[in-house]
């Protein structure tokens, strides 16, 4: 339903999205990911026809942004960097605005805003002027009026930004209904949000793209994944042992707290170590404060490849 080809965004000498390419399918939850000037907004706003690419292609169910913009913004539903709303407006005549604009039938639009108002719980600000309202309200205002027409493919930057956690809980679970049947694409800061809603994510750094995938396989690029993390109530020096365990590549002690020890064990690759390190504690009758296997950092993974990519 979005289909990107070698998309290319100059401004003068700087190169702000350089040969872009992906598709997004119905169903899926794309997190579009990189450091600040990295080229995201700047390629979201080339998907949703605000700015013209200097190449490249952008198409939102079928229709080519460029060529036929008012058939392809039909289908989308936008939410920009930092909600710039109306402030004069109430949020309700924002609504009611939007409504008309996007074409919804005067007949239908009562029951469009009062649909959305009640899947983003701002009925308590409704008759409020936007201007007065706090940043998680301008949020949820604005993520309304991205929806308010029921579009098929829905664009939101940074859409949790400003809000606090119960407000952040509710704005996923939204996401995750509406996922169904839509295709979302979203961009955020936020590396959790990409583990909690997204099938997907991609990664922009310096205008190009560095990584396409699961969430799960963006965990996995993370050296520590798979390997086991070990505290044990004592401060015995028990390396020497870990090492010697079968499929065991090498072990790394951590910090830990007073009369602990706690060591990251790392094994070869798909080795299972799992069973021979129970097998040793209970043989040396170690007392296991803490085991978990670690499933992998993003924040770490993030660091790795947007590293020397950021711009000033």
């Amino acid at each position: 339903m979005i289909e990107i080809q070698h998309l290319t965004k100059r401004f003068g000498a700087l190169t702000a999205v350089d040969d872009v390419t992906f598709d997004v399918g119905r169903g899926e939850v794309l997190g579009f990911l990189g450091p600040n000037g990295a080229g995201k907004s700047t390629t979201m706003k080339m998907v949703t026809g605000f700015l013209d690419p200097t190449s490249g292609t952008a198409r939102v169910c079928g229709h080519d942004v460029t060529k036929d913009p008012i058939a392809a913004q039909k289908r989308i539903g936008y939410l920009p960097e930092g909600a710039p709303l109306y402030g004069d407006m109430t949020a309700l005549g924002l609504l009611k605005f939007v409504a008309e604009a996007r074409g919804i039938p005067s007949g239908e639009r009562k029951a469009a805003i009062e649909r959305v108002v009640s899947r983003v719980h701002i009925e308590e600000v409704l008759r409020r002027r936007i201007d007065t309202l706090s940043k998680g309200f301008k949020r949820r205002v604005g993520l309304a009026q991205a929806i308010v027409h029921d579009p098929d493919v829905l664009i939101l930057d940074e859409p949790t930004d400003g809000l606090d956690p119960n407000q952040k809980h509710d704005v996923r679970q939204l996401i995750l209904e509406m996922s169904k049947d839509k295709v979302i694409v979203l961009s955020t800061h936020i590396l959790e949000e990409v583990s909690a809603v997204c099938t997907r994510a991609i990664i922009i750094a310096h205008g190009k793209l560095r990584f396409d995938g699961t969430p799960a396989e963006l965990q996995a690029m993370d050296p520590a994944h798979g390997a086991v993390t070990l505290t044990l109530d004592g401060a015995q020096d028990a390396r020497e042992a870990l090492t010697g365990i079968a499929g065991v590549a090498r072990v790394e002690p951590l910090d830990a707290p007073e009369g602990h020890t706690r060591y990251r064990i790392y094994p070869n690759e798909d080795a299972a170590i799992l069973g021979g390190l129970s097998s040793l504690a209970h043989q040396r009758g170690w007392e296991v404060d803490h085991l978990s296997v670690e499933s992998g950092r993003l924040d770490e993974v993030f660091r790795t490849v947007t590293a020397g990519n950021e711009r000033s």
